[in-house]
């Protein structure tokens, strides 16, 4: 499934399931499933905390499969033939017993999939773009850095989604960061890189936004990335679950996914997750150590190789200025743009 936050006629935020053109409102469907709940307020942290008792994301899946029953969808294949069958929404919302269930995709807003997260950890998994940040403090790569994930931890609570604005930071060296970011949708901790997998909820596409002036200060006393990284992360369109994406998984337990960073319609960053040198197992792993992890908490890869500015123009700019616009688009999550005022 793809969830997706987002706002209809109203500021309050809903959550809601993509399909092709089209967004199932699972809280206005719910008490086709749910008879006790009469149109209940959830984000999507709720449903990946199992809120209420037997919701979850199964509850999810069997409201819009009931959704799709309703429309004349069947089977258990339905959520991904349905996309096709829905794609036209010309005519607008889809009413069932009065109430709009199914809306036109380009008629919401969509907002961050999770605004608020649990907590952001800031994996940088990739050789090239790790060998580029050392770079900052005149070195390699310490031998260290191929035993296991190492991360920072990111701000929660500065989110910005879909085309949301980003104000200019106090940088002169405003820099974007192409990365995923894997969503935990299971509490657990000393998580096994066997087990991983059963934690994941889905996946995003994550735009770790850096002032690399900062940064470089940081490095060079032996601290952060903290406060070059504080003022804001992008996140969305949508959380994809495992599924998918699961044939893009590949046996070594990397996903196959092409990545594409553009500065106002020109393309500037090209990559591929399949690069990483550690997978989200082995970063769930390394974050479950003695530290329990919980549904809502991200774990961002970092940018992948030649994913980013500091890169591509190798530390000395031009950088991100007002009136830019970036968009950072990943195979099979969708694609992320966000303008800077």
């Amino acid at each position: 499934m793809r969830f997706l936050t987002f706002s209809y006629l109203s500021p309050r935020p809903r959550v809601g399931v993509q399909l092709g053109g089209a967004v199932i409102d699972l809280s206005a469907a719910a008490p086709l499933v749910f008879e006790h709940l009469e149109r209940p307020h959830w984000t999507l942290l709720d449903i990946l905390q199992g809120q209420p008792d037997g919701m979850g994301v199964d509850g999810a899946a069997e409201i819009a499969a009931a959704v799709l029953d309703q429309l004349g969808i069947y089977g258990a294949d339905a959520l991904q033939e349905a996309p096709d069958l829905v794609e036209d929404m010309s005519s607008g919302p889809l009413s069932i017993g009065g109430a709009e269930m199914v809306l036109p995709l380009d008629e919401v807003r969509l907002l961050a999939p999770l605004p608020r997260l649990g907590t952001l950890r800031l994996f940088n998994v990739f050789e090239e773009h790790a060998l580029a940040a050392a770079s900052l403090r005149h070195g390699g790569l310490l031998p260290e850095w191929y035993e296991q994930p190492l991360f920072a931890f990111g701000n929660p609570n500065a989110i910005l989604g879909p085309a949301e604005e980003l104000d200019m930071p106090q940088t002169a060296a405003l820099d974007y960061a192409l990365g995923v970011a894997c969503v935990i949708g299971r509490a657990g901790r000393d998580i096994g890189e066997d087990e991983a997998e059963q934690h994941i909820a889905g996946y995003m596409v994550m735009n770790g936004w850096c002032a690399r002036d900062l940064e470089r200060l940081e490095l060079a006393a032996g601290y952060g990335p903290s406060k070059s990284r504080d003022f804001a992360s992008s996140l969305g369109p949508v959380l994809a679950t495992p599924d998918e994406i699961e044939e893009r998984l590949l046996p070594d337990g990397r996903y196959n996914l092409a990545m594409v960073a553009r500065v106002n319609g020109q393309e500037v960053s090209r990559g591929n997750m399949r690069d990483a040198s550690f997978t989200f197992a082995q970063m769930i792993a390394s974050a479950s150590r003695d530290a329990t992890l919980y549904p809502g908490d991200v774990l961002f890869s970092g940018a992948v190789g030649g994913g980013s500015l500091l890169e591509q123009t190798e530390g000395r700019g031009p950088w991100l200025e007002r009136g830019d616009e970036v968009e950072l688009e990943i195979g099979g999550l969708g694609a992320l743009r966000t303008p800077i005022r």
